[in-house]
């Protein structure tokens, strides 16, 4: 008895050191430091920004010769080459509505679901929580709000929902979401020129850091190109929209760091190549940490575009 003994405790033993190995390797309560993204970041002006280099998202076809805008901003070009022509067809459609002095109803103005990419590029802020195993996402108009998972994979079988499923991971000092998943709804684009996608979409975004005078510049420049080419913003007084951001204004210290989000959009489908765009956000002043505003999108039959609603009903009555 004593010597089978002995050799259970031996095994024991054994497998405890095991355990204690693997442990070491993969239970330790002391995660790996990540770049600190938590906290509130604004922009002043809506639309993507162009990539560093290769294809881009769609633009206004109204500009000039050194690619400042002429005219109305939300008239998208049909003739980008990451267009199949489907796709094509519907920047052309929209934008002959918005050329026309009407307005055409999209997610935002009709107080639907704003999907990614599309939320990033008529937000003007985002709140961003950092935890050990989800970041979460705050936007400041019509109550969006993104979960992301970290270090997980997408599930199987994903169903389809408005954000689409978003898993993400940290990269060196880049944090990275991965979204599928994203539901067609009765306003399916990925941007403000009525640009599509299908329920084959998926959009990669990397969040990191960058120098506080190149956010200021890449800000500068991107609102140089669509309201001020003479290039003096300094008169566009955005702190005096700040109110109607539902935020704090930016702040102009740039020894504190921006965050630029780059976009990549893949969607075989609809887009003859996977493109890319940036996002660019500075830190915003606030009075307290907490202080995030409620930007709701009143719903009714009639909104200020003078556009007819699309309010959901019931197949059935209740009673």
């Amino acid at each position: 008895m004593t010597e089978r003994c002995n050799a259970i405790s031996t095994k024991l033993s054994a497998l405890s050191r095991v355990v204690a190995f693997v442990c070491l390797a993969g239970c330790t309560d002391k995660a790996p430091p990540i770049t600190e993204l938590s906290g509130q970041w604004g922009r002043d002006w809506i639309f993507f920004e162009p990539p560093t280099s290769g294809p881009g998202p769609v633009i206004s076809i109204v500009r000039k010769a050194d690619g400042t805008l002429e005219g109305d901003p939300f008239v998208g070009d049909p003739a980008n080459p990451i267009l199949r022509p489907n796709a094509a067809e519907a920047v052309r459609r929209q934008g002959e509505i918005n050329r026309s002095g009407r307005l055409a109803p999209d997610a935002h103005n009709q107080c639907w679901p704003e999907p990614p990419p599309f939320t990033l590029s008529l937000q003007f802020g985002v709140q961003i929580l950092q935890q050990r195993d989800k970041v979460t996402l705050i936007y400041l108009a019509d109550h969006h709000v993104r979960h992301v998972r970290l270090n997980v994979p997408h599930p199987q079988n994903v169903i389809p929902t408005w954000e689409g499923d978003s898993v993400g991971y940290y990269e060196g000092d880049t944090l990275v979401i991965d979204t599928i998943g994203i539901k067609v709804g009765p306003f399916p684009t990925v941007d403000l020129y009525g640009t599509p996608y299908s329920e084959a979409l998926r959009v990669i975004e990397r969040y990191r850091l960058i120098n506080g005078e190149a956010a200021r510049d890449a800000q500068d420049r991107h609102i140089r190109t669509y309201i001020d080419p003479s290039g003096d913003t300094s008169q566009l007084s955005f702190e005096d929209l700040s109110p109607f951001y539902g935020r704090g204004p930016i702040d102009p210290d740039t020894k504190r760091p921006g965050l630029q989000v780059e976009i990549t959009v893949e969607d075989p489908g609809v887009f003859t190549m996977p493109w890319s765009a940036l996002i660019t956000y500075r830190p915003v002043i606030a009075q307290s940490p907490a202080e995030w505003p409620e930007a709701v999108c009143a719903e009714g039959s009639l909104q200020a575009f003078g556009l007819e609603h699309m309010i959901p009903t019931a197949n059935t009555p209740d009673f």
